[in-house]
């Protein structure tokens, strides 16, 4: 193998130096086209990079000379041949290391959380005291700029590192000094350009193989756009995923490769093939949450739109660590300005949301009066936005557009703030919306032909929006006990309603007013008013369990409530007009045509009502 020697003059170095160039010339050598230097010998690349560094002196010292004409030209091109050689090799050789020590992460073990929130650091192949990376030059006086020094390791990195960032050895130590000694020749020799455009060539197509386990797909923003909403929610899940492991590893430790390869070689280097590797994938990678923070608004994006919110701000500290440069300014604003629309869209759709409350148009009477479908939408609904409450309260800053009692517009609802100080924005607004859907229910109540329906149908409403809030703890806690107080009054009010809408007229059959009357040969009671009053009541009755039994109260305890009720009305007054004229009836002809009923019948009649089918 040939050596480059200590030459006692500048010209047989430079010769010795040449020949070891040309015999690695892939151009013209066929042991050059079919070996490479570097991972094979040690001592070959160790004399490689020597030839090199002599080619650099003498194309330094022609350039003196040529400053005082002491040099031919032809020498001059002739050393400028032999290190364009030489730069092309080493380019080949940068990149042969790079391809050959890029391994993919295990991304399975990257999405265990204690990976993504580990606080402990990782360890560091510590590059400084590595005598054995790269050899000296028998102790001869170097080129300061061509000195084989070592970069500090990462731990000393410019960057912040916080718990949730974990740094992961990209490549073994001795793969990065190799690195190290060819980027400092090839950015010496003014190859600065190639050798960052190599780098990021082959680490980008590692960082894409990345992505692609990660399931991130290359969407442009019209594409996100165009998909149903339907499949971009998984994506959003995997998004929220993936991006934790993209900032907090991914990223950060193609950061940290660049700063172990480029640090030493010159100011701002490491940054420029930091973002020549990472800058097209972190853009894919946020402009899918952009996609979505300006996409077609809708409520039900909203959640998946506080999650993706909540995922971006809780990595922004990281994003902000890991693109701290200049040159990354890109990133950070990108990444800010998605936060920052993600949060408008998050506000904008809840304001839509009450909108579409109120204006909710569906005019057809739900069967038997039970909850409506947007009773159950809207309060679901709100109850998630309360399980968001640290998030929307950060978010919601000013109160609801709503109605005043002096405004006249009869569409909208009436709210006064005044009777709600202290409340949050994000409570009135939630106030705001149970109160736009009673107004929107009330409209709907107005379609049922029955009036007793129309109140049935509103009992349930009411109290279904009442056992919601009961049964969310954030959701009571910013609604109140006094809005819940007016809510539960409402409900009692509807049911009381109810009663006297359907019960009244059955319960005035049992009055004693019209059955008596006055002579002397009379029992004082009108037999025939009193088989009418019967009569009259055993139709009405019929009716209302025929019809009330398909009604439905889908809350058991309510359905209960609201028989007992009925009952405690219902058979004392019937037992006891019963007990004043049955003997009346009985005395007569086919008593039974007349009192159908025991009390104890009606009582078990009772039990078929709001069943919400037919009686047997």
């Amino acid at each position: 193998m040939e050596t480059l020697e200590n030459s006692n003059t500048d010209n047989s170095g430079y010769e010795s130096a040449e020949k070891i160039i040309l015999r690695w010339d892939s151009t013209a050598s066929e042991e050059g086209r079919e070996r490479m230097i570097f991972g094979t010998d040690r001592q070959e690349a160790d004399v490689y990079l020597q030839a090199v560094d002599e080619i650099q002196r003498s194309l330094s010292s022609a350039s003196i000379s040529d400053c005082s004409h002491n040099v031919d030209a032809d020498d001059q091109s002739k050393v400028n041949t032999t290190i364009q050689i030489a730069m092309a090799r080493l380019e080949d050789e940068f990149r042969n290391i790079l391809i050959i020590h890029t391994s993919a992460l295990e991304i399975d073990s990257l999405f265990d959380s204690s990976t993504l929130f580990s606080s402990s650091t990782p360890t560091h192949h510590d590059l400084e005291d590595d005598e054995d990376c790269i050899s000296d030059d028998s102790g001869n006086s170097r080129n300061n700029l061509l000195q084989l020094h070592h970069c500090e390791s990462s731990d000393s990195s410019t960057y912040r590192t916080s718990s949730s960032i974990r740094k992961v050895d990209l490549m073994p130590a001795e793969a990065i000094c190799d690195l190290q000694a060819i980027a400092m020749r090839m950015i010496a020799a003014g190859y600065l350009r190639e050798c960052v455009q190599v780098y990021g060539s082959v680490r980008k197509s590692s960082v894409d193989s990345s992505f692609r386990k990660l399931g991130i797909e290359k969407l442009s923003i019209g594409d996100v756009q165009r998909l149903e909403w339907e499949a971009l929610e998984g994506k959003i899940r995997r998004w929220i995923r993936a991006a934790r492991v993209c900032v907090r590893i991914l990223f950060a430790s193609e950061k940290k490769l660049c700063e172990q390869i480029f640090d030493c070689v010159g100011t701002d280097i490491d940054d420029a093939s930091f973002m020549e590797t990472v800058k097209v994938p972190a853009s894919q990678l946020f402009n899918f949450a952009e996609a979505i923070s300006i996409s077609r608004r809708s409520p039900e994006k909203l959640f998946k739109i506080l999650d993706l919110h909540d995922a971006l701000m809780e990595l922004l500290p990281d994003i902000e660590a890991v693109f701290d440069s200049k040159s990354s300014d890109s990133i950070r604003v990108q990444a800010a300005e998605t936060l920052s629309r993600l949060a408008e869209a998050a506000r904008g759709i809840l304001s839509e949301f009450e909108n579409a409350v109120l204006r909710e148009p569906s005019r057809v009477p739900v069967p038997g009066g039970t909850i409506h479908p947007l009773t159950r939408y809207v309060m679901n609904y709100i109850s998630l936005i309360s399980d968001y409450k640290p998030t929307l309260i950060e978010l919601i800053m000013s109160k609801p557009s709503t109605g005043s009692r002096y405004s006249g517009d009869p569409s909208t609802p009436d709210m006064e703030f005044t009777e709600l100080e202290g409340k949050t924005p994000l409570a009135l607004h939630l106030i705001w919306i149970i109160v736009v859907l009673q107004f929107n229910l009330d409209g709907k109540s107005k379609h049922y032909r029955d009036v007793s329906l129309a109140h049935l149908f509103m009992m349930n409403n009411v109290h279904y929006i009442v056992h919601k809030v009961k049964g969310s703890p954030e959701l009571r806690e910013m609604i109140g006990d006094d809005c819940l107080r007016k809510l539960t009054r409402k409900f009692r009010q509807a049911a009381t309603s109810y009663q006297r809408a359907t019960w009244v007229s059955v319960l005035y059959c049992l009055r004693d007013e019209g059955l008596h009357v006055s002579g002397s040969f009379s029992s004082g009671v009108s037999k025939t008013a009193l088989r009418e009053r019967f009569k009259t009541f055993n139709a009405m009755f019929e009716e209302v369990h025929r019809t009330q039994s398909m009604w439905l109260i889908p809350n058991g305890q309510l359905r209960e409530e609201l028989r007992i009720s009925i009952s405690e009305k219902l058979l004392p007054a019937y037992r006891s007009f019963l007990g004043r004229f049955r003997s009346h009836i009985e005395s007569g002809k086919h008593p039974e045509n007349y009192i159908k009923y025991s009390a104890e019948d009606l009582e078990t009649a009772v039990l078929d009502f709001f069943e919400g089918y037919p009686a047997s």
